[in-house]
């Protein structure tokens, strides 16, 4: 079997080491892998596949003979490497935001628009997490009539806002449960018994920079130019996996029969949906798995034309890390 020289960009992160361990659970052929960061991470090193890899200091030179770079880096990293990445001859999977809006990059969901993998120019661009797993779980909808519009609120859990939010939150638990404060320094607000309806900062009309990637990303994602959302982004006390309550709306009517019929089969998902024996997604059991669970499946009592359902989806996995190894997959099919 043919191998591939990998290197993660970002490697010490949480979804630099996620994308680690998704691609050895998927036995993706790697002949080498490269862990890359910054100067003060250089030397240590990372565990995979039982051997200990000796970080390196991202540096233009260390992509010479790379094949696939999965980058876990923010977008100021992104778009300082990706020059030298693409000179290289590597192609790099991206799942920071710097490129997604780039015409000339595609922007993939392999269950939903594998086929825009084709026209990649040395760069590929992971979706936000939460437009992931939303769009996951609504594509299949497509195939009965185009969704027009949709209104969505994400529950979005601290881990989303990287490795310091659980501690954040666990903190907050401790301190609080101990009649103490604890200061705030990841979330605006106290995190612990609240919940925050601010993720990132104003982009349009009031709406966040968060918000805005729901229906700019899932635009391009699923070949909608018209598609509109109104999206509420909401920080909950939620370990992990991200949650989202989403209303569709097409041009005729879509029976619930139908839309569970098409998402029971849709790639990628999991319908979990019966109220009266209280099964439905829930982050608790979406958590450390790839599969976005779709349930509470029913009809839109203010538009006749409208479904609303409910979704989860670990957000480091699908979300991130394990939808940049599928992009890679699709990257050796090709």
């Amino acid at each position: 079997m043919k191998t591939y020289t990998v290197a993660i960009l970002g490697a010490t992160g949480a979804v630099g080491q996620e994308m680690m361990k998704v691609l050895a659970e998927r036995n993706f052929p790697v002949g080498k892998l490269i862990p890359l960061a910054s100067a003060r991470s250089a030397g240590k090193t990372l565990s995979f596949k039982g051997e200990e890899i000796v970080i390196q200091e991202a540096c233009d030179a260390a992509f010479e003979g790379v094949d696939i770079v999965l980058g876990a880096a923010e977008n100021d990293i992104a778009k300082k490497f990706a020059p030298a990445i693409v000179k290289a001859g590597a192609v790099f999977v991206d799942n920071s935001s710097a490129f997604r809006m780039d015409p000339s990059v595609p922007l993939i969901v392999p269950e939903v628009n594998a086929e825009d993998i084709k026209n990649h120019k040395g760069i590929i661009s992971n979706p936000n997490c939460s437009t992931i797993i939303t769009i996951t779980a609504v594509n299949a909808l497509n195939s009965i009539a185009p969704i027009r519009t949709m209104t969505a609120s994400t529950y979005q859990a601290v881990s989303g806002a990287g490795a310091g939010g659980p501690i954040e939150l666990a903190n907050e638990v401790a301190a609080l449960s101990e009649g103490k404060t604890y200061e705030p320094k990841v979330f605006s607000h106290q995190i612990a018994y609240n919940l925050i309806p601010q993720i990132g900062g104003e982009a349009y009309e009031g709406y966040t920079s968060e918000e805005m990637k729901m229906q700019n990303e899932g635009r391009k994602i699923m070949h909608l130019p018209e598609l509109t959302v109104s999206c509420t982004c909401v920080r909950v006390p939620v370990m992990r996996s991200h949650s989202i309550s989403v209303s569709c709306h097409f041009d005729v009517p879509v029976t619930v029969e139908q839309a569970r019929e098409v998402i029971a089969k849709a790639p990628g998902c999991k319908l979990v949906d019966d109220l009266a024996k209280k099964e439905y997604p829930m982050p608790l059991y979406t958590s450390d798995q790839d599969l976005v669970f779709v349930g509470r499946i029913r009809p839109d009592l203010t538009d006749p034309n409208g479904i609303c359902l409910w979704c989860c989806g670990d957000q480091v996995r699908k979300g991130a890390a394990t939808n940049a190894v599928q992009i890679a997959e699709l990257l050796l099919d090709k």
